[in-house]
């Protein structure tokens, strides 16, 4: 079964801006949710269709918003590494790859 699994620190990142748009409007946490599900999927739909990124990592853009997922095909499925915002410093996440 392929499912697309955050790491711990990826999560973080996808809650913290979860409570940002929840602050910033009435619905807007939960259609970012929905974009990032969405992109989620769509990475695990067709996981070489991201874009190739560093250290063999792939990167899909969330429709609608100023973010990007990073993620790492693996045998059962994907995982997210980082969910980054475009103006955060390149390769911060890099650390997570094992």
């Amino acid at each position: 079964m392929s499912r697309a699994r955050f790491l711990k620190q990826a999560e973080a990142e996808f809650l913290k801006e979860v409570q940002y748009y929840a602050d910033v409007q009435a619905d807007g946490a939960e259609r970012f949710r929905m974009a990032v599900e969405e992109t989620a999927a769509r990475a695990l739909a067709f996981p070489a269709a991201g874009q190739p990124h560093r250290s063999m990592t792939r990167r899909v853009f969330v429709k609608g918003y100023p973010f990007f997922l990073v993620y790492r095909p693996e045998t059962e499925g994907i995982v997210i590494l980082a969910v980054v915002h475009e103006a955060r410093r390149p390769g911060y996440w890099l650390s997570r790859i094992r």
